[in-house]
């Protein structure tokens, strides 16, 4: 396979200000496709609007590509297709059923105003199941816990079905046994030739990841595996070496020194 048809997603020399403060500073990075890549590093660093100006839910100069093709040019519905998003503390109506905010994932391929077919109908069923959400499926999503809500909003991006995923802060509210299932489920995904980009505070489990993106003040300080010397390395650093990486029992994780 060409080197460029492997690259589900890219930015190239991005820059983009919050405020009239500037946020990334000629920011290039490429996510390969298959593959889940977590993006760390300190607050402040620049994460969660990488994370939006790749989604395209953020003003930006420079270029970003999906699937090779420039964001700008692609329909509003063909992109809600091909790529999902998952936003920090996205507000969706208390009054909707969990069955109805999964649901909505499932606009972008219906016609306007169309009512929700058996697919639709089959899809929604089963990532609810997926995200253990389908026993609330007819309580408004009002009377959830924080981390049931999430996993909802988790089954609503997945029910979009589209082959790039982006979430920052997934696994916000989520206990220790759920964050395991949401690890299991984008490992799923990723065998399954989706594409996953994941905006971390948890470094352990974003060593987890085939790919990880390390950024500070703005700027891209690494990209490269999560098996690689080097990425822990640079972890290491941006965190001003307060943290370690280990290997126990043949998982990477973060330990505080």
């Amino acid at each position: 396979m060409n080197a460029m048809n492997n690259i589900a997603l890219q930015a190239i020399h991005t820059r983009a200000t919050l405020s009239n403060v500037p946020v990334l500073h000629e920011v290039s990075v490429q996510f390969v496709k298959g593959r889940w890549t977590s993006i760390v590093g300190p607050n402040g660093a620049g994460k969660s609007t990488l994370l939006k100006v790749l989604a395209g839910v953020l003003p930006f100069t420079g270029h970003v590509q999906l699937n090779g093709k420039a964001l700008a040019d692609y329909s509003p519905k063909a992109r809600a297709q091909t790529m999902a998003w998952l936003g920090q503390n996205e507000a969706s109506s208390d009054d909707l059923t969990v069955w109805d905010v999964a649901m909505l994932g499932r606009l972008p391929h219906q016609a306007w105003l169309a009512a929700p077919n058996q697919l639709d109908h089959a899809v929604v069923e089963q990532v609810l199941r997926s995200t253990q959400a389908w026993e609330w499926r007819d309580r408004a999503i009002g009377q959830l816990s924080g981390g049931e809500r999430q996993r909802v909003l988790l089954a609503r991006a997945l029910a979009v079905q589209a082959d790039v995923l982006l979430m920052d802060e997934p696994l916000l509210n989520l206990d220790p046994p759920h964050q395991s299932d949401w690890i299991e489920l984008v490992r799923t995904l990723t065998m399954q030739g989706k594409t996953v980009v994941s905006v971390l505070h948890e470094a352990t489990v974003a060593l987890q990841a085939d790919d990880m993106v390390i950024m500070g003040k703005g700027t891209i300080k690494h990209a490269g595996s999560c098996t690689d010397a080097a990425t822990h390395l640079a972890l290491e650093q941006v965190f001003q070496n307060r943290i370690s990486i280990k290997t126990i029992e043949n998982t990477r994780v973060a330990l505080p020194r």
